[in-house]
């Protein structure tokens, strides 16, 4: 017995999916993508066992279609699925950021007997592309479902088992419960960072030592400005509804902190702070969320030449890899002077016991 799935869009997500699913011996994986280059990468890569740039053979035979686009992307590719030959009892599923206008869409395939299932799954990296598809990118992060009162529980049931190799922690939801929640903890904090991002933009149009200064924590609490623009543009476009309520939210409380701060209400002011140190702490440190964890680690070293070799090449030798490292000039609120990215939580761990055993001393962000 075997059975197809098709993946449509062979980036990071497209592309990780795939390579997971890959480890089913079961699993015929076949990639749908505009760029025959990206197609020809992840078959060479053993990601695929076959690529095409047309979509209807893509999907023909396929028992399970991923559509692995952006969200502005997902429907248009529902619209094209409308209009080709497809497998009977196939399941279609998105992974798209945003659920309840993809969900309301996708059940305009069941008029050709299809079913739709909403998906959403909570990972990924500061890398993009299918060079950067992992294996492991999914593993304990959080998947979500979102069918609808419709949708067969038996239909549900398939896609949970098929999504197995990806280790992933498999929810539902209702796709208006997803985007509320994530609204208030993924695209709202977006919207945030880059305001801050903005404003201190603004003030150091007159004071250069603003950009100078933001180095260290400000330039962290603030990484998610940084992230694609258009991208963004659509998210927060295909979840207008939920983020103008958590907006109004947003506003009020901010208003009561003003008014503390007018009114030196030094009471108020240590509860605000003590109430967010409360949650914020209560949140599990190595859960992956909605919003990519860090995998940061900080290291004192001496300031003389080599060092930041020796420590590289002891990783190197571990077969650990480091996906990013920075020279921090300002220290701030942290000790370390030099930042090791790696692309998951098992290399960080690594990382951490090894340069702990030469006597380095080692910092995580909290």
């Amino acid at each position: 017995m075997s059975r197809t799935i098709a993946i449509l869009g062979v980036g990071l997500i497209g592309a990780s999916i795939a390579v997971a699913l890959r480890q089913d011996s079961i699993n015929r994986i076949i990639g749908f993508d505009l760029y025959r280059e990206q197609l020809d990468k992840a078959i060479n890569k053993g990601i695929l066992h076959a690529g095409t740039t047309d979509l209807q053979t893509a999907v023909r035979d396929a028992d399970f279609i991923f559509l692995s686009a952006p969200v502005e992307y997902i429907h248009q590719l529902i619209d094209d699925l409308a209009e080709l030959d497809l497998k009977s009892g196939v399941i279609v599923t998105d992974v798209g950021s945003t659920k309840l206008e993809i969900v309301k869409k996708g059940q305009s395939l069941g008029k050709k007997g299809i079913t739709f299932i909403g998906g959403h799954p909570m990972a990924g990296s500061h890398k993009s592309g299918v060079d950067a598809a992992n294996v492991r990118l999914y593993e304990n992060a959080f998947y979500v479902l979102t069918p609808t009162e419709e949708t067969k529980q038996s239909e549900v049931e398939k896609l949970q088992h098929l999504l197995q190799p990806l280790h992933a922690k498999v929810i539902t939801l209702k796709a208006d419960e997803h985007d509320e929640i994530v609204g208030a903890i993924s695209h709202f904090p977006h919207i945030i960072a880059a305001l801050l991002v903005n404003q201190v933009s603004k003030y150091n149009g007159e004071q250069p030592w603003y950009h100078r200064l933001a180095a260290g924590g400000f330039r962290d609490i603030t990484r998610i400005a940084s992230s694609n623009p258009k991208l963004w543009r659509d998210i927060i476009l295909s979840n207008t509804e939920y983020l103008l309520e958590i907006a109004k939210d947003w506003q009020r409380d901010f208003a009561q902190i003003v008014h503390a701060l007018e009114q030196q209400d030094s009471t108020e002011i240590e509860a605000f702070f003590r109430d967010a140190r409360e949650f914020r702490d209560s949140i599990p440190e190595k859960q992956p969320g909605a919003i990519p964890p860090l995998y940061d680690l900080y290291v004192d070293i001496p300031d003389h030449p080599g060092e930041i070799g020796k420590i590289t090449t002891l990783l190197g030798s571990k077969n650990i890899s480091i996906s990013n490292l920075q020279i921090r000039e300002t220290r701030e609120d942290l000790f370390g002077a030099l930042r090791i990215s790696f692309s998951n939580q098992r290399g960080l761990e690594k990382g951490i016991e090894l340069l702990q055993y030469f006597d380095y001393n080692v910092y995580q962000r909290e």
